[in-house]
């Protein structure tokens, strides 16, 4: 899910320069357990529910544009996984009860890119 939402980012950037927009993305993003199903008789719809959704929800909220923002967990693995994490401190969370610690991805970071050169090249915006 990092690599998709780096190239989402990446992707925008170009949209962005080819279209002469300035289009922002705020990415937040949790790791745990979580519960999906269909939910709706008249109008079936597919969600997922839990703690682990309701926090990344508060990392977008909480969120800066052109990052990813993540909770400890998160950061925790993508650090092993030789990613560059930046701590953003301790801050206060809806629905936690203690001010918790959370951490930053910069999109332009060259180890978190994910979209080679080229295929920015063949990304048509217009189509």
């Amino acid at each position: 899910m990092i690599e998709f939402a780096l190239a989402m980012s990446q992707i925008l950037d170009a949209l962005n320069r080819d279209s002469f927009q300035n289009f922002e993305l705020r990415i937040g993003m949790s790791v745990g357990p979580l519960v999906a199903g269909v939910i709706g008789a008249q109008k079936p719809q597919y969600d997922i529910w839990g703690n682990t959704v309701n926090l990344a929800s508060r990392m977008d909220t909480h969120g800066e544009p052109r990052k990813i923002h993540i909770t400890t967990d998160m950061g925790r693995i993508l650090q092993n996984g030789g990613y560059r994490v930046q701590s953003r401190g301790k801050i206060n969370v809806k629905g936690v009860k203690e001010p918790m610690e959370t951490f930053l991805i910069e999109v332009d970071s060259k180890r978190n890119s994910s979209v080679s050169g080229e295929a920015q090249q063949h990304f048509n915006p217009i189509a």
